[in-house]
């Protein structure tokens, strides 16, 4: 059998640097192919060491597949395992501290559901095996304008006036996808009227690798656990609400958070900045279109309530590396419209299904009906009394089901 460096440079052009870009960048390197990242910042955005309270859930699958593209062993030691999820539904006031649902690693044989990790040391960790890739050509802080298709391939052209030309392009270039608006990809979408107020908090207490998710009225409050004393919040609000809350001062933003977050982890204090973003849902209609492949939130952007987002981003990932390196083993066309099939065949079902997931648990937990809370604590009830359909949760949340790609093997 061929091995990666038997297969012959096919020239891929990634359209977006953030995460999955690199990520999938690595992934068709380390297969032999020939690979071009257009990314829109400029190395000194990515290469800022200074903590700024953005991190990431990490499942279990995601993790490995970080490992075999030889990211994972350079952040390790900076990452937090998520050892236990427990899950609760009340009111501003009640905190964290009344459990209705619990997954803990123990139960599944593979160990951590997850890893957090704080951005800073995963962007400079894909910055850095990148630039020891000489399979890949990073161009920072370069925009696509245009793209056009011929017998030949796919030609993109750059801000700069630099037309790059390929045999696939592949858009990672999130929510707003340039690179599917150019190909006619239409997308179906809706907001939330939610805003997610993210932020990073120390804190007095051990939080033991646990990570919480409390369902509130206005939306899901996620306290996730980092490396000491330290959470990242993922605090959903109205979006009225939210726009109050981060013009108040980091006094009283912390005033504001500390009746929803309890006081079970003890007193609270602000690290780093806050940021926030509008919810909402966006499908692309289509993952593919002639040459062009999307990947991540330029796919589907999803309700960050399951903290699904990153890691089905990852898996597009890992399932596009391996029916593209597959395809040119076979000796086909790699962008062709039936190799990219296959990708859409792949990934469309299982993206779908994870948006209506995410899409009515929102809307079941996002509000105040007696009757629908009565329904899910009963639902949450009976999930944490049968351990086989509670495994089945902790397998989910570790991103182990499904038809795992290679990559996540």
């Amino acid at each position: 059998m061929a091995g990666p460096d038997d297969i012959l440079p096919k020239e891929i052009l990634i359209v977006g640097g953030g995460l999955n870009g690199p990520a999938l960048a690595l992934g068709l390197a380390q297969a032999g192919f020939s690979v071009t990242v257009i990314d829109a910042l400029p190395l000194e955005t990515h290469e800022a060491p200074e903590f700024d309270g953005r991190a990431y859930a990490l499942a279990l699958a995601s993790t490995r597949l970080l490992r075999n593209i030889g990211v994972w062993q350079a952040v390790a030691e900076h990452a937090q395992p998520m050892l236990e999820i427990k899950v609760s539904d009340g009111h501003a006031g009640q905190g964290g501290g009344h459990f209705g649902l619990h997954f803990d690693h123990a139960e599944i044989e593979e160990g951590p559901m997850g890893h957090m990790l704080e951005d800073r040391f995963l962007r400079r960790a894909f910055l850095d095996a990148m630039a020891a890739e000489p399979r890949i050509t990073h161009r920072a802080g370069d925009t696509v304008v245009a793209q056009s298709t011929d017998a030949t391939g796919i030609h993109l052209t750059l801000a700069s006036g630099e037309v790059l030309s390929g045999r696939l392009a592949i858009g990672c270039d999130g929510r707003t996808s340039g690179t599917a608006a150019r190909a006619g990809i239409k997308r179906t979408a809706w907001g939330y009227g939610q805003t997610a107020l993210v932020c990073a908090i120390a804190h007095e207490k051990p939080h033991h690798g646990i990570a919480h998710q409390f369902f509130m009225p206005p939306g899901p409050l996620a306290i996730l656990p980092l490396p000491g004393n330290r959470s990242s919040i993922v605090w959903s609000e109205t979006a009225e609400t939210a726009r109050a809350f981060m013009s108040l001062s980091d006094a009283d933003f912390l005033a504001a958070l500390r009746p929803r977050f309890g006081d079970f982890l003890g007193a609270i204090g602000l690290e780093g900045r806050r940021f926030s973003y509008p919810l909402g849902l966006s499908l692309a209609q289509s993952f593919i279109a002639e040459r062009i492949a999307l990947v991540g939130d330029a796919a589907h952007g999803l309700h960050p309530i399951a903290g699904q987002g990153l890691n089905a981003g990852l898996r597009d990932v890992a399932a596009l590396a391996q029916v593209v390196t597959e395809a040119a083993h076979r000796g086909e066309d790699i962008g062709a419209a039936d190799v990219l099939g296959r990708y859409q065949q792949w990934r469309r079902f299982d993206t779908a299904s994870l948006a209506f997931a995410t899409d009515m648990s929102n809307r079941l937990f996002s509000n105040d009906n007696p009757i629908l809370r009565a329904g899910r604590d009963l639902g949450m009830g009976m999930i944490n009394a049968l351990p086989r359909l509670r495994r089945g949760f902790i397998r989910e949340a570790a991103g182990l089901t499904g038809d795992l790609p290679d990559l996540m093997r």
